[in-house]
C-alpha cells in the first residue's frame, strides 16, 4: 500500500490541477465571447453625430458619421493584408464644424503611396477607435520617409495637428481606397484551444499515473523469490 499512496497523490494532484486550468480555461473562453458579442454590436450600432467630448472608455467603436471636409496631408502606416499583401493604411485629417480629426480612409497598395487623394466636401462613416499597436518591439517611424509602423493616434495627431481622435472609415469615394473598418478579426479568442490542450494534458496524465500504479503494484522479483 505505501507503494502506490504517493503515486497515487501526485497523480491525483496534478490531474486536478490541470482539468481545474482547463476549466478555467472555458470559463475565460465564455468571458471573452461576451466581450466580443458586445464590441460586435456597438460596432453594427446605428452612426450617431460625433460626440462633443469623446471617450476612450465609453465611446470606443461608438458607430459616428462625421461631414465636412476631408483635408489634404496624410500619413502613411506599413500594415500587411491576407491575400493582397504589404501596403499602407492613408490616414488623414477631416474637419467637422470647428474641429478636426483623424479618418483612417483605408488601404492602398504600396505602389500607390504618392498617389493624390481625394479631399474636399464629404460625408464619413465609421468606428471610433483607439488601436493599441504599440510596443516596444514597434520600430520608429520612418518622419521624412513617411512611412510609419502603427497608429500611433497622440504622435499622429500631433503631426497633424488634430485631436487625438480616430475614426475608421467603413466606406469610401475614393476607389483607389480599400476600407479596413473596425472589426473584431484581430482579438485574440485561443481558449476553447488552450482548453483542449489542457484536458488533452490531463488525461494524458491519468493514464502515466494509472501506469505507474500498476508498477507499483505488480510485484518485484525479489518478492517472487
Amino acid at each position: 500500500m505505501r507503494r502506490i499512496l504517493f503515486p497515487l497523490i501526485f497523480g491525483v494532484a496534478g490531474l486536478a490541477i490541470l482539468v481545474s486550468l482547463g476549466i478555467w480555461q472555458l470559463q475565460r473562453l465564455a468571458w471573452k465571447e461576451s466581450i466580443l458579442a458586445d464590441i460586435e454590436s456597438r460596432i453594427a450600432a446605428q452612426p450617431v453625430a460625433l460626440p462633443e467630448a469623446v471617450s476612450q472608455d465609453e465611446d470606443k467603436y461608438l458607430p459616428v458619421t462625421i461631414s465636412g471636409e476631408m483635408e489634404t496631408g496624410e500619413i502613411h502606416v506599413l500594415v500587411s493584408v491576407k491575400q493582397v499583401g504589404a501596403g499602407y493604411r492613408i490616414i488623414q485629417p477631416f474637419s467637422v464644424d470647428d474641429r478636426r480629426i483623424l479618418v483612417d480612409r483605408g488601404f492602398v497598395p504600396t505602389t500607390a503611396k504618392s498617389d493624390a487623394r481625394q479631399t474636399g466636401a464629404m460625408q464619413v462613416t465609421g468606428n471610433l477607435h483607439w488601436p493599441d499597436e504599440i510596443d516596444g518591439f514597434t520600430p520608429e517611424p520612418d518622419v521624412d520617409g513617411n512611412i510609419w509602423f502603427a497608429r500611433d493616434v497622440p504622435n499622429l495627431s500631433t503631426v497633424l495637428k488634430t485631436e487625438p481622435v480616430l475614426l475608421v472609415a467603413r466606406s469610401n469615394t475614393d476607389p483607389d481606397v480599400t476600407p479596413l473598418p473596425v472589426d473584431t478579426a484581430g482579438i485574440p479568442n485561443d481558449h476553447l484551444q488552450y482548453a483542449i490542450t489542457w484536458f488533452g494534458l490531463a488525461l494524458v496524465w491519468a493514464a502515466m499515473t494509472g501506469y505507474f500504479l500498476w508498477r507499483s503494484r505488480a510485484p518485484s522479483e525479489s518478492d517472487q523469490q
